[in-house]
C-alpha cells in the first residue's frame, strides 16, 4: 500500500484559518499500534484526515528507539491502515524535529551530514510534512551562549535543500513537501523539572525567526520551498512535566496569537499540548495554533486502560482461576533493568521515582511496551479477559466512560475494544477542537 501523504488537508487548514474559520488538525506523535489504530478508527467514523508524525530519535536511518527506519515505519503504518480500512488518501505523514538533535554530541559538520541523510530518507519514504529543527547546539558550537538564530536557520535551510533534492530524485507524482520551521521552548521532551517556568514566545522573536528563515531559504535559492512553509512552532505557554500541567492562558498569549495574522500563508504549530482541557484545545485552535501535537497523553491513556484491565483480571482470578499476567510488575522489571529512558527524567526518593515510573505525565513507560517480558504479560492479560465476560460492576468501577457504550451495544465488551475507546476519549478532545466533531 502506497501512503502518498495528502498535504492538501494541511493547506485546507491554513486557508481556513486565514478565512476566519476555527479549524485545525491533531498531530498523533506515537508509534504505538493501539494508539494509531484507535485514532484511525475514530477518524474514519468522523470522516476526518489523520496526521501521524514520527520524531528524529524515534525513527531514523539507524532505526531510532523504535528500531524502524522511515521506510519501515511507512510499511508498519500501511499495515495498520489496511487493518482498519482507513482511506489512505486521508493520511498525512510527518517528520518531527528533523535535524541534528540525535547527534548533538558530534561536531556540527558530521551531525549535519547525518541530518541530511535523515531528511532524505524521510522524503524517500513518502513523508511530506517536514518540521526542520536545527536549533540545538552541536559539540563544536559555543556552549556559553544560545545557538544564534541565523545559524539555526541556515542549517534548517540546508536540510530543506536536501529534502527538495530528494523529492525531485524520487520521481513521485504526489504532493511536494511542506515545511514547518521554528522550535518550542523548552526543548523537545517536555519540561525537565517540576515548577519549570514556561515563557510565551514574543511577537518580536516570532518575526525574527520567520525573517532569518526566509533569508536562509533564499540564500540557497529555495523560493519554491519557502512558499511551502505552512507553519511555525511557537510556545503559547503550554507544557507538562512529571506531575504538572501548564494550562493555556489566552490573555498571556494574546500578542503572540494576533501577530500570526500578518503572515497569510502561516499558522502556528503547538507542541506539548497533551493534557490540556478540552476548552483550551478549542481556544488554541481559535488562536491559530492549528496543528496540535499530542503523544504522551495518548500512551498515558493506553497505560491507564492496561492497568485497569489488570485490576479487573485480579478481581476475577478466584472465579476463573487465572494465571495472572503480572503486567504491572513486568513493566517495573523492564524499566529497572534498562533505566536509560527514564533515569534522567525522574528524580526524588526511591519511592517517588517508583511512583513516577508508573504514573508520570511524561509517560516514560511508553518506551517499554515492546520489552519481551512485557509483551508476554500483555498477551496473557488479553487471553485471560477474552475468555470471560467482564461484569458490568467491574466496568463501572474501572471503565466508567466505556461502560455506557458497552451497555448500549455501541462498544464490544472486550479488552482491546476497551483500550481503544479509552484512547479515543483523549483523541476526541482534539477532533472536537480541530473539526468540531465528536465521538459517535
Amino acid at each position: 500500500m502506497d501512503l502518498n501523504s495528502a498535504t492538501s488537508h494541511l493547506y485546507e487548514v491554513v486557508q481556513g484559518q486565514h478565512a476566519g474559520r476555527s479549524i485545525g488538525i491533531p498531530s498523533v506523535c506515537s508509534s504505538h499500534p493501539f494508539v494509531i489504530e484507535a485514532c484511525l478508527r475514530q477518524a474514519m467514523e468522523n470522516a476526518t484526515p489523520v496526521l501521524i508524525e514520527s520524531t528524529c530519535n524515534q525513527v531514523n536511518q539507524y532505526g531510532g528507539y523504535t528500531g524502524m527506519t522511515p521506510q519501515q515505519f511507512l510499511h508498519y503504518l500501511a499495515g495498520l491502515v489496511k487493518k482498519t480500512g482507513f482511506p489512505p488518501n486521508r493520511i498525512v505523514l510527518g517528520g518531527d524535529h528533523l535535524g541534528p538533535n540525535v547527534w548533538q554530541t558530534e561536531e556540527s559538520q558530521k551531525a549535519m551530514e547525518k541530518s541530511a541523510v535523515l531528511v532524505r530518507e524521510y522524503i524517500k519514504a513518502g513523508y511530506r510534512k517536514i518540521h526542520l529543527d536545527a536549533s540545538m547546539k552541536c559539540a563544536d558550537d559555543d556552549g556559553a551562549v544560545p545557538l544564534p538564530k541565523h545559524v539555526a536557520a541556515a542549517r534548517a535551510a540546508e536540510l530543506a535543500w536536501h529534502a527538495e533534492a530528494a523529492y525531485k530524485a524520487s520521481g513521485r507524482s504526489g504532493d511536494a513537501p511542506v515545511y514547518v520551521i521554528g522550535t518550542e521552548v523548552p526543548i523537545p521532551g517536555g519540561a525537565q523539572e517540576s515548577g519549570e517556568m514556561v515563557s510565551v514566545t514574543s511577537p518580536e522573536d516570532l518575526a525574527e525567526t520567520i525573517a532569518v528563515s526566509k533569508e536562509a531559504f533564499m540564500a540557497l535559492s529555495l523560493p519554491a520551498a519557502w512558499e511551502r512553509v505552512i507553519a511555525v512552532v511557537a510556545q503559547p505557554g503550554v507544557e507538562f512535566g512529571d506531575t504538572e500541567i501548564h494550562v493555556y492562558d489566552p490573555e498571556k498569549a494574546r500578542r503572540l496569537t494576533e501577530s500570526i495574522l500578518s503572515y497569510p500563508n502561516l499558522v502556528f504549530e503547538g507542541h506539548s499540548t497533551d493534557y490540556q482541557p478540552r476548552k483550551m484545545l478549542s481556544r488554541l485552535v481559535a488562536d491559530h495554533f492549528a496543528i496540535l501535537k499530542v503523544g504522551p497523553a495518548l500512551t498515558f491513556a493506553f497505560r491507564e486502560a492496561v492497568f485497569a484491565l489488570e485490576n479487573i483480571e485480579r478481581e476475577l482470578k478466584n472465579v476463573h482461576k487465572f494465571h495472572l499476567s503480572g503486567i504491572v510488575d513486568a513493566l517495573e522489571d523492564a524499566m529497572l533493568a534498562d533505566p536509560a529512558h527514564w533515569a534522567r527524567h525522574y528524580h526524588g526518593t526511591a519511592g517517588e521515582q517508583a511512583l513516577s515510573r508508573k504514573f508520570s505525565l511524561s509517560d516514560r513507560i511508553r518506551y517499554y511496551w515492546t520489552a519481551p517480558g512485557v509483551q508476554t504479560a500483555f498477551s496473557r492479560l488479553q487471553n485471560n479477559l477474552n475468555r470471560v465476560t467482564i461484569p458490568v460492576a467491574l466496568l463501572s468501577q474501572y471503565f466508567p466512560h466505556e461502560m455506557e457504550a458497552v451497555r448500549s451495544g455501541e462498544l464490544e465488551n472486550s479488552p482491546n475494544a476497551l483500550i481503544h475507546r479509552h484512547v479515543q476519549v483523549i483523541y476526541d478532545n482534539y477532533l472536537a477542537a480541530c473539526f468540531g466533531v465528536r465521538m459517535q
